[in-house]
């Protein structure tokens, strides 16, 4: 026939055949984790995406499916939904590809329009703005000394840790927060079930005018850090602002965009600032759905395998 191909005897037998063979995807196998491995040590996605690495992963995805439809017959049902699962979690691999990793260090109550694209070596901008509000800590109780004045004498010295509370005539006084940064104690003085003000050691008060006992910092222990999260706010100017927290392994999602806080740290003029990774991995849900018809699979084949005894 004109336009047609045709192929030597056996040829194209042969070839379905080594497309469907056990030994290509063993190699196919420890090919990829070859390749793979320098992305692990590394935590280089631009491995993940090359070409090489996709065009290894089209490659086991064709295997799986000639090695499904010649032996199809065959092949238990349960088995069949693992082959379904393992290609959609190929897809998934594929998918994730053309996503990217972009950082970015902002400054506290600032914002940025652009960051670093790791797979175009640049930066680029990603089409709104990104603030970072507030940089938050959270410290394990810290012990610290409190001397409490009245008037211009010292009326007592008391060694507690954040969290805990002293007792003066008529008071409770809470000492709930501690900064270190610039060494400031938050203090609350209850009256019975209600709270008088609060207080800090910094000289801000809501304290009544007639209150007649002070505090000071004397000293403190090296507080040990707890947790840390940043508040972060999107916003552009055809679209709503959208605020959210993050913080390590607890990233803030949106739009199929995932924002990790990385780091936090000051410049030589002592301004804080906030490292933050931007993940776009689109091809994430596709991979979990994988994860979760190979698990259906393996549930049938276990149950195939115990109804038959």
């Amino acid at each position: 026939m004109k336009g047609s191909v045709l192929l030597p005897p056996g040829l194209k037998s042969r070839i379905i055949n080594g497309l469907s063979s056990t030994e290509l995807a063993i190699a196919l196998f420890g090919i990829l984790t070859i390749v793979a491995i320098p992305g692990t040590f590394t935590e280089s996605r631009a491995i993940y995406s090359s070409p090489l690495f996709v065009s290894l992963l089209a490659l086991m995805a064709l295997n799986l499916i000639c090695c499904s439809m010649k032996r199809w017959r065959s092949l238990a049902g349960s088995t069949l939904v693992l082959h379904g699962g393992v290609l959609v979690t190929l897809l998934g691999c594929v998918i994730t590809s053309f996503g990217y990793v972009a950082t970015v260090n902002v400054y506290e109550g600032t914002f940025v329009d652009e960051a670093f694209r790791w797979d175009l070596k640049r930066d680029a901008p990603f089409h709104m703005r990104l603030w970072v509000k507030q940089i938050n800590r959270q410290y394990y109780p810290v012990p610290v000394r409190v001397g409490v004045l009245q008037g211009n004498e010292k009326y007592g010295l008391f060694t507690l840790a954040t969290g805990e509370s002293f007792e003066l005539p008529g008071y409770r006084v809470s000492v709930t927060d501690f900064e270190p940064k610039n060494l400031r104690l938050v203090l609350v003085v209850h009256k019975g079930d209600g709270i008088v003000g609060t207080a800090d050691t910094s000289g801000n008060s809501t304290l009544p005018l007639d209150f007649p006992y002070a505090f000071k910092l004397v000293s403190y222990k090296n507080p040990q850090l707890k947790r840390m999260w940043v508040d972060l706010q999107l916003s552009s100017d055809d679209k709503p602002p959208v605020s959210g927290t993050s913080e390590i392994n607890a990233p803030f999602s949106w739009q199929g965009l995932c924002f990790y806080h990385t780091q936090t740290g000051t410049d030589g003029n002592g301004r804080s600032f906030a490292g933050i990774q931007i993940v776009k991995d689109p091809g994430r849900p596709v991979v979990f759905c994988g994860f979760a018809i190979m698990c259906l699979g393996a549930v049938l084949a276990f149950w195939r395998r115990f109804a038959q005894r």
